[in-house]
């Protein structure tokens, strides 16, 4: 006699996978149960294997959508970037036009004069744009850096700029424990200290303090950039980072709005972090970390 098995069937219906739910059972008096031969129960077998292919299927599907959304806002992103870049440019393109446009005898220097600052505006704002761009493409050239000359060469060309008018100093460990080497690509990490310290001396006044702070913190080196500027709004203490972003205290002061932005790119790609806390009428502190040690890179 051909020996029997009991199974127990469910209908089940997910998305666009339909199918069985079955439980194999040896019950010798079934309440609700069929019985089939192995030939029955193999093609049941067969049916829950599909289910169980279109449920993957299924969820595999709902993932690339997911993932086709996230580049989708990526995508959109780019595009207001690219609309806030186009406004930008416009900007001083207009006014140089403008201003050759109203070369007269009686204006021709003060109209020189403001065609060549929006020349050099432009410069500016292409400059940064290019080294934010090569940085999404670029490998890092990782080389053992001591930072603690890095920081006093930045330092001294700080320093020199301010001359008398700012307070600028420089806190590091000295000897018997300096900061330790890192490993890290020299002109990006010079050019991100460079411009933080370019902005805080952009947004301090004649008598105001810049203090640079470097301390050792575990595997990790914590460089402070503390000023006595008028400090960030709350409702844009977020923005900073952004590209382009420019705050309501901005507003006559030369710059591209992609130092920070600049800033941050450069240490993530060093597997680093930046942190940023202000106080209006008090002043604004940018931190950044750095692992001493980079291995691969990243």
């Amino acid at each position: 006699m051909m020996k029997k098995y009991w199974f127990v069937l469910i209908p089940l219906v997910l998305g666009t996978g339909s199918g069985v739910v079955l439980n194999i059972t040896t019950l010798s008096n079934p309440i609700v149960y069929l019985r089939a031969d192995l030939g029955t129960l193999i093609f049941l077998l067969g049916l829950t294997l599909s289910t169980i292919v279109s449920l993957i299927t299924f969820v595999k599907h709902q993932l690339d959508t997911i993932e086709q959304n996230a580049l989708d806002e990526a995508a959109s992103d780019r595009r207001r970037f690219l609309s806030l870049l186009d406004h930008e440019l416009k900007n001083p393109l207009t006014a140089i036009m403008a201003g050759l446009a109203n070369l007269t005898s009686n204006h021709q220097q003060s109209t020189l004069d403001s065609v060549e600052a929006q020349v050099q505006r432009l410069n500016r704002l292409v400059a940064d744009l290019r080294k934010l761009s090569d940085l999404e493409t670029r490998s890092i050239e990782f080389s053992q850096v001591n930072l603690s000359s890095l920081l006093e060469e930045v330092f001294l060309l700080a320093k020199e700029r301010v001359n008398k008018e700012r307070t600028i100093t420089l806190t590091m460990p000295q000897a018997p424990w300096p900061l330790p080497e890192i490993s890290a690509d020299w002109d990006l990490l010079f050019l991100a200290i460079h411009n933080i310290i370019d902005n805080a001396i952009k947004f301090t006044e004649p008598g105001d303090t810049i203090e640079i702070r470097a301390s050792e913190d575990g595997n990790n080196i914590r460089l402070e950039f503390a000023d006595t500027g008028p400090g960030i709004p709350p409702d844009e203490i977020d923005l900073v980072w952004g590209e382009l972003f420019r705050g309501k205290s901005a507003r006559g002061i030369q710059g591209s709005g992609l130092g920070l932005a600049l800033v941050q790119a450069i240490i993530r790609r060093h597997g680093g972090e930046t942190a940023i806390r202000s106080q209006i009428d008090m002043g604004t502190v940018i931190t950044i970390s750095l692992p001493v040690r980079v291995v691969t890179e990243l």
